[in-house]
């Protein structure tokens, strides 16, 4: 916001003078709210927006003389203050891709309603101070990586919450995202005087009941439903414990209900398990969209699986793509490589050459041990803990932890030069 101001400043450009009238007249009620400024076409509005610095702009689509898209690209890299919006008419997947991969936070679809169009300039709003924080508390060392580019190893970088938010992502189906995020919950609970709490944000399809054998009597549309009165005791309430001592919030039992849950829901519901819990681990679903984006902002680390094969690689080097159109951190991102097996012919070498990402750790691929895990429903860091696969899921545990973990009585303090030193040997293996 503007020096002296505690209004959301907002920028609307549209080539229709209805459109942007009534969408100024929309905004005119909300006391938080102030439009700065409106332009009627692209170039106009990156004029508007380098001159007067906008937290939001709400931009349209479709414009005669350039392009929202592209103007949207200009604007993120000349105004890193401005948030864009962008809306149109048409609400097809590839202008919902093209417009993030351009950099814009969200999308509208004409025609919204007021309480739309608000909620999703304050929500993103929102996003837009959490990731000014985060970059802005990022170590030195992370700044002069992003120079030097993807080849350096990332430096560690502190908690934002008391617990600690890891987001387990896989870009493609079938590469072992759940299993990983399962086993990997298990590791970090098998240290002294830790709390887990696994997440499965996949709501439509999630899996994660299944994995630990553990029935869905509750679930995680037991808390959307009672937002009003969320507490710490809810959470309690619907959370299941299992055997290998980790709790879990299960998805929906079925794909419809998943609609129950919105995105500010599951931001509310991490940010409070972070109160309650060392780590809160997120199994995510093979799609981004608005409910994954809010998540991935909330994320202290995003763990990117891939596999050894071509369109794993491909659909980890679009993931990239994106989160550089997001401004992520680039150590907010780890590179977990799942089922490496030598016979397939792609080293992690080969993969970190083609990503220009550091390959985090690497997991072996062990088909039988995986496989009567998931059919028996027991994770394989219960009783195989001591073969190759579990060794590794060991290891990425241990990278967390030598990250996130602080000494004891220093309260929000930074890894110490052992931990750094741990953390970068992992890495170099």
């Amino acid at each position: 916001m503007a020096p002296g101001s505690d209004k959301i400043r907002i920028l609307i450009v549209d080539d229709i003078p209805e459109t942007r009238e009534n969408v100024r007249k929309l905004l005119a009620f909300e006391s938080d709210v102030e439009v700065v400024g409106v332009a009627g076409t692209g170039r106009e509005g990156i004029q508007l927006a380098r001159d007067l610095q906008p937290n939001i702009v709400l931009m349209d689509i479709n414009m005669p003389d350039m392009d929202g898209i592209t103007a949207v690209e200009s604007i993120t890299r000349d105004v890193p203050v401005a948030q864009v919006i962008m809306m149109s008419v048409q609400s097809e997947a590839d202008y919902l891709r093209r417009s993030m991969l351009a950099g814009a936070r969200d999308f509208l679809t004409k025609p919204f309603t007021s309480d739309e169009l608000v909620s999703t300039i304050r929500r993103v709003y929102r996003m837009g101070q959490s990731r000014a924080a985060s970059i802005s508390a990022a170590p030195v060392a992370a700044q002069s990586q992003s120079q030097a580019g993807r080849g350096s190893v990332p430096a560690p970088v502190s908690s934002k919450h008391e617990g600690v938010i890891v987001v387990v992502f896989g870009p493609k189906g079938g590469i072992g995202t759940t299993a990983v995020a399962t086993n990997l919950s298990v590791a970090l609970q098998q240290r002294p005087d830790t709390k887990v709490v696994l997440v499965d944000a996949s709501l439509q399809f999630g899996d994660i009941g299944v994995l630990l054998n553990l029935q869905p009597s509750r679930n995680i549309t037991d808390l959307s439903q009672s937002m009003d009165d969320f507490d710490p005791d809810s959470l309690n309430t619907v959370t299941l414990a299992h055997t290998s001592g980790i709790k879990a919030l299960l998805a929906p039992p079925r794909p419809e209900m998943a609609d129950l849950v919105l995105p500010d829901h599951m931001k509310r519901i991490l940010s409070e398990l972070c109160n309650l819990y060392d780590y809160v681990v997120v199994d995510t679903p093979t799609a981004i969209n608005d409910m994954i984006l809010n998540v991935f902002d909330l994320a202290d680390r995003i763990i990117l699986i891939a596999t050894p094969d071509i369109p794993a690689i491909k659909n980890a080097r679009l993931f990239f793509e994106i989160t550089d159109a997001l401004n992520y951190p680039l150590n907010k991102i780890m590179l977990v490589l799942n089922k490496m097996d030598k016979r397939s012919g792609i080293t992690a070498q080969m993969i970190e050459d083609n990503i220009r990402h550091p390959v985090a750790a690497q997991i072996p691929l062990d088909e039988v041990i995986v496989l009567n895990s998931i059919n028996r429903g027991v994770p394989f860091m219960m009783d195989a803990r001591t073969k190759p696969i579990g060794q590794a899921l060991q290891q990425l545990a241990e990278l967390l932890v030598n990250e996130f973990e602080r000494p004891i009585g220093v309260a929000g303090g930074r890894p110490d030069e052992e931990t750094a030193r741990k953390k970068t040997s992992l890495f170099s293996r």
